[in-house]
Order: C-alpha cells, then sequence, then structure tokens
C-alpha cells in the first residue's frame, strides 16, 4: 500500500478544491480588457450618468425613467436581480469628469446608461474607456462623439440621434416650410450647442440661405438683450437657438422688446424641449418652434402608460425611450456574453460586451430599428419632428404637438 506524507495528501486536496471550482464556479476570465465576476447572489449591477440636479435636471430624469422601466420588464437577467446605482454628471464637463471617475472605480458596473450632455461626456468619456466599461448615451448628440478624429473613444454608444441629422432636419424645416431665407444663431459654447448650429448654418447655407449672425452666451447668463440687440440688427428670418433652461426661456421672453425682432421666428431644439420651456418663457413662446425627438406607435403608448402608473403625469423630457433601448441593448448584451459557472455566477467579459454591443442590428427599439456604427451611431435620425409651442404649452400643456417630421 502506498504511503501519502501530510504535504502530499494537502497538495491533492488542494488540487480537488480548485477543480471543483472550476467546475461549479465561475468560468476562468480570459477577456483581454477583464470581466466582471459577479457571485451567484449578487446582483447585476448598472449604473447611470445623467443630469439629475439644477435647471437640467429634468433630462436625467427623463432618462432614469426609462432606464428604470426597462430593468422593471426584465425583472431578472440570468438568474440575477438587476441593480441600479448613478451618478449626478451635472450637464457640465466638470461634472462628467467627477461622475466618470466615480464610476470607473467601482469594478461591479457591468455598463453605464448616459451620459445626458455631450459636455459631460466629452470630458468623461476617456475615464469611462480607460477603465474599461462601456456607455450607451440616450441623450448625447454632437457629432464629435461618434467622430474617430475628434472625441470617440472604444466603448462609446448612443441610441440619441447625431445632429448631422438634428440640424439638417431644423434647417430644412426653417428653408422648405417656414420660407426662412436669413437665419441667426446663439450657442452657450457646449459642443452639443455649437455643433449642432454650426450644422443648421452650413444645411441653411446650401439650401441658399445666408447666415446673418452666429453669437455666444454664457451658462448662467440671465441678460441677453445685448446680444438679441446686435442680432436684430441683420433682420433674421429665424433665430436658432440649441441651448438649455434657463437660459432658452429668457431669450425667448427678452426677444419680445427688442427692435426688428418683431416678425423674426425664434426656433429651439431638444434641449428645450421640457415641460418647464414654454411656461418660462412666457406669452412670447407662442408661435415658436422646437425641433427634437419624435417616437409613435402601439409599443411606444404601452411605455408611456407604464411611466404613467410608475410615476404619475407624463415624462418630462423628449429622450425617455431613447434611454428605455439604450437600457435594453445592454441587457440583450449581457445575457449574449455572460458565462454562467452551475453555482448560478456570472463572468462578463468587458471587450466581449463592447463587441456585443457594436453588433447590435436590426434592434427593435421603441425609437425605430437600430444597427449601431463602427464607432457607436445606433440612430437612424427618423425618431425627429418639429414641435410648435401654443397658448396650452404656456399655460403648461406637455408635451406640444408635432407639426412636421422628415
Amino acid at each position: 500500500m502506498k504511503k501519502f506524507t501530510l504535504l502530499t495528501i494537502l497538495l491533492m486536496l488542494t488540487a480537488l478544491v480548485a477543480s471543483a471550482c472550476a467546475a461549479g464556479g465561475a468560468p476562468e476570465c480570459t477577456d483581454p480588457i477583464g470581466c466582471v465576476e459577479i457571485g451567484a447572489d449578487e446582483p447585476i449591477r448598472l449604473a447611470y450618468m445623467l443630469t439629475i440636479s439644477g435647471g437640467t435636471a429634468f433630462l436625467g430624469e427623463d432618462s432614469r425613467g426609462g432606464i428604470e422601466i426597462a430593468i422593471d420588464d426584465r425583472g431578472e437577467l440570468l438568474g440575477h436581480s438587476i441593480e441600479l446605482v448613478g451618478e449626478d454628471s451635472g450637464c457640465s464637463a466638470e461634472g462628467g469628469q467627477t461622475a466618470a471617475q466615480a464610476l470607473a472605480t467601482d469594478t461591479q458596473i457591468v455598463g453605464i446608461i448616459g451620459s445626458s450632455c455631450s459636455s459631460e461626456a466629452t470630458a468623461g468619456l476617456p475615464i469611462i474607456s480607460d477603465a474599461g466599461l462601456l456607455m450607451i448615451s440616450p441623450s448625447n448628440t454632437a457629432p464629435a462623439l461618434t467622430d474617430p478624429e475628434q472625441t470617440w473613444k472604444p466603448g462609446y454608444y448612443r441610441t440619441a440621434h447625431n445632429d448631422l441629422f438634428q440640424g439638417r432636419v431644423a434647417a430644412e424645416f426653417a428653408y422648405n416650410e417656414l420660407g426662412a431665407r436669413s437665419v441667426a444663431t446663439i450657442h452657450d459654447g457646449s459642443p452639443y450647442a455649437d455643433q449642432l448650429q454650426q450644422v443648421f448654418a452650413t444645411t441653411m447655407e446650401e439650401l441658399g440661405g445666408t447666415v446673418t449672425a452666429r453669437e455666444a452666451i454664457n451658462v448662467g447668463d440671465t441678460d441677453m438683450t445685448a446680444i438679441l440687440t446686435q442680432i436684430a440688427a441683420g433682420s433674421p428670418d429665424v433665430l436658432y437657438f440649441p441651448i438649455f433652461t434657463p437660459e432658452g426661456p429668457f431669450i425667448v421672453a427678452q426677444a419680445a422688446s427688442i427692435p426688428g425682432l418683431e416678425e423674426t421666428i425664434l426656433m429651439g431644439s431638444d434641449g428645450l424641449l421640457a415641460e418647464n420651456f414654454a411656461p418660462d418663457s412666457g406669452p412670447n413662446a407662442v408661435g415658436s418652434y422646437l425641433s427634437g425627438p419624435y417616437v409613435q406607435g402601439a409599443t411606444y403608448d404601452a411605455f408611456l402608460a407604464k411611466w404613467t402608473t410608475k410615476y404619475g403625469g407624463s415624462p418630462p423630457s423628449g429622450f425617455h425611450a431613447f434611454a428605455y433601448d439604450a437600457t435594453n441593448i445592454l441587457l440583450d448584451a449581457i445575457v449574449k456574453v455572460a458565462q454562467q459557472g452551475e453555482d448560478g455566477s456570472l463572468s462578463i467579459g468587458r471587450q466581449a460586451l463592447r463587441d456585443a454591443v457594436s453588433a447590435t442590428s436590426g434592434f427593435n427599439g421603441l425609437t425605430g430599428t437600430l444597427t449601431c456604427s463602427e464607432y457607436g451611431d445606433c440612430a437612424t435620425g427618423q425618431a425627429l419632428g418639429i414641435f410648435e409651442i401654443t397658448q396650452a404649452e404656456v399655460d403648461g400643456n406637455f408635451p406640444p404637438a408635432a407639426i412636421w417630421t422628415p
């Protein structure tokens, strides 16, 4: 009979335990940028990076609602509950950087839905990408974010439209439907506003119109009379200001008292597609227009019914459906790539997850059929429309009616 030393027995037991763990525990991670390891009784952790305070809180609250409803619809995933954590990114570069740093330190986060504003993503994306995370934005629209020659980083995607679409749609409406032949623009220095007004102005010139002024304000400005007086000197047919509240309503309200702007049509964008825009702008908002997300259909109506049941009323902005689609794309990708141990634990490869989102094709979402490009544009730009502000919106009705779609 063969004799075993105590050391030999210990080595054999260690090998047996390791073998058992390999067979029944989490699979070995071979992903080139690492894995998220989730224990058998642990939740799958998603995160949001949204503006949920201050004057742009409506954007983040709107998207967070879409995320939460998507999670409610799933219930659980691969036998695990779904946990949502998040950071307030404040619709600023500083807020985006701070939020990204906080989220990047949490090694259990599988993926991020965000950010709300393009300025947040511009500052935070390098941190998110370097950490091996992925982020799908429901409302970033700045063209540079999916341009590999500018801001794009691996792991970035968006279900929101690219402003190459929105700027063109707005300009075509102004030129073809409103008969505008001269326009002026105002931006606030943010990547979103500056790039959107550039597309709008360039398209107007391509169509045969002229741009009489391109002006800028600062976030936080309240007195717009000086810049509006400069713009009035050119008597533009349309003033396009793709900015946010509260600055947008100040422009609308104060334009009423500026000589030379009496016949100028005021036009904003999806950053102003919020329930407080018209009431804060006052009577001068009547007859103005907004470009922004336009979603319709039976499945969207069913989503709105869930919103009313869960939160009451209507969503406060226009990107809730895009957040719902972004969350479901992420959850579908997790199902595709997660390796499950016999004990129910999960190993989710970070690069594998990015690859799965990148491969998204023909996804049937609330906002249309989505297919992700090589650099993260997943939307077609078809879920866009032009909205007209009437007295009903000044009195508190929201959302306004879409009066034109491309």
